[in-house]
């Protein structure tokens, strides 16, 4: 079994709210999950305006799979206007670690 995750540090655009952000972020995770089959959920920086925490994970029987999986996932974070892509990490693990 192999356990991947991806996590992203995006900056938002134009946004003065709290309201205004979880308007940009509600739609990207649920395309992220709809589009990668995959657990997303924002996961940092909740107080702030124009920063947030996005996390993708997945668990599949191969890790070549699970590769795709995150490199979609990265693709369309990186694909929308409305943010800046400021850092990606990721890690993948074999459940013989």
């Amino acid at each position: 079994m192999w356990i991947g995750w991806i996590e992203f540090d995006p900056l938002l655009g134009d946004i003065r709210s709290l309201k205004e952000k979880r308007s940009v972020l509600r739609p990207l995770i649920a395309e992220l999950s709809r589009r990668t089959e995959a657990a997303a959920a924002e996961v940092g920086e909740h107080d702030l305006h124009r920063r947030a925490g996005i996390g993708v994970s997945v668990v599949a029987a191969e890790s070549s799979h699970v590769r795709d999986v995150l490199d979609r996932a990265e693709r369309l974070v990186a694909d929308r206007p409305e943010l800046t892509l400021l850092s990606v990490r990721r890690g993948l693990h074999s459940s013989e670690d």
